[in-house]
């Protein structure tokens, strides 16, 4: 009898051992908004949405996740003089986490305000191109590219049918495109008494963005009712309209409470956002300032779109100092209960 029982006792213990080593085996990896899934291949599209009702073509380059379930989408608008091709290290690692990333262009303030122009004519012909006529352009091309992906996800056959999950919209931009990705998302614009807000957008993140050059930011800014996340660095500044540091440091205090957040990049300049260094550039490119915005941005739209509570442990808990050197700056909402 006592061997009898000793033999239970190892093979209870045995099994328990076994148990224990199941569950370490299946304990989920910590949140990492840089990890990057081997088998998510990115593939690009370009397509055009016609606006008939404006005669108007708008050139898209989308970013595709390889899972073709339905996904939720990130839109990019692009700065002054740019393209549909910029900021493709965003597009790349949006949709290698699994967003569709919609990158539009923007016609009469995209690289077309340029390409022709002699060197010494260029940076006039950028000062007439940002112009509340563009301004008006631009944030109507948003909302017509949101009906368009509508379309097309019930379009049989189309290469975007079934792959767009339009509940979860996020709007995003750089400079103008921050600009655009602000007016659409929420800001108040009394002076003009008008509003371009597009309620399809749940969440927004502006790059180098500013606040209007008249007016009180917090009327500008205080009824935004969806999640901001803003990023400019200590030296963001924007020789065409003139948006200095203090312009894009005077829109976070003036956002009613919520799940808002602000990354200031030590001596990050306007280009820090971008692909590559502009003309003029004074201050040689950290390669972290990508890593952060990178990793900040996705761990936002896992949160805002997603839901996902481990992101959002991550991004209002202490994950964002794994990625932060010394020197930048971070506010967050204080992590929930």
């Amino acid at each position: 009898m006592p061997k009898l029982i000793l033999l239970c006792s190892l093979l209870l213990a045995l099994c328990g051992s076994q148990s224990a080593a199941a569950q370490s085996s299946s304990k989920p990896e910590p949140y990492n908004p840089l990890l990057i899934p081997a088998s998510n291949a990115v593939r690009q599209v370009d397509l055009n949405v016609s606006d008939t009702a404006r005669a108007r073509e708008i050139p898209l380059r989308i970013y595709l996740p390889a899972d073709t379930n339905p996904a939720p989408v990130v839109i990019f608008s692009h700065g002054l003089g740019g393209t549909k091709n910029g900021c493709a290290y965003l597009g790349q690692h949006w949709a290698s986490r699994g967003y569709v990333a919609v990158f539009l262009q923007h016609p009469g303030s995209d690289d077309s305000v340029w390409r022709n122009e002699t060197p010494a004519k260029r940076m006039s012909a950028m000062n007439q191109a940002a112009s509340a006529r563009n301004f008006l352009l631009r944030v109507e091309d948003v909302p017509a590219v949101l009906d368009q992906l509508a379309a097309w996800q019930d379009k049989t056959g189309h290469e975007l049918c079934g792959r767009l999950e339009l509940s979860k919209v996020g709007m995003s931009g750089h400079s103008f495109g921050a600009v655009t990705t602000q007016a659409v998302s929420g800001q108040c614009f009394p002076a003009a008494g008008q509003r371009f807000t597009d309620k399809r957008i749940q969440a927004a993140i502006a790059f180098s963005p500013s606040s209007p050059r008249r007016g009180d930011p917090k009327v500008a800014f205080g009824s935004v009712t969806i999640p901001w996340m803003l990023m400019t660095g200590t030296k963001d500044i924007s020789v065409i309209g003139d948006a200095d540091l203090a312009s894009r440091l005077a829109i976070y205090p003036s956002l009613p409470a919520g799940d808002n957040y602000e990354l200031v990049l030590k001596d990050a300049q306007h280009s820090a956002f971008a692909d590559t260094a502009l003309p003029g550039d004074t201050v040689r490119r950290n390669p972290n300032h990508h890593r952060v915005i990178l990793a900040l941005s996705t761990a936002f739209w896992d949160t805002h779109l997603r839901h996902d509570t481990a992101a959002r442990q991550w991004l209002q808990g202490d994950g964002p100092k794994t990625v932060l050197e010394s020197g930048d700056s971070w506010k967050a909402p204080k992590p929930r209960q």
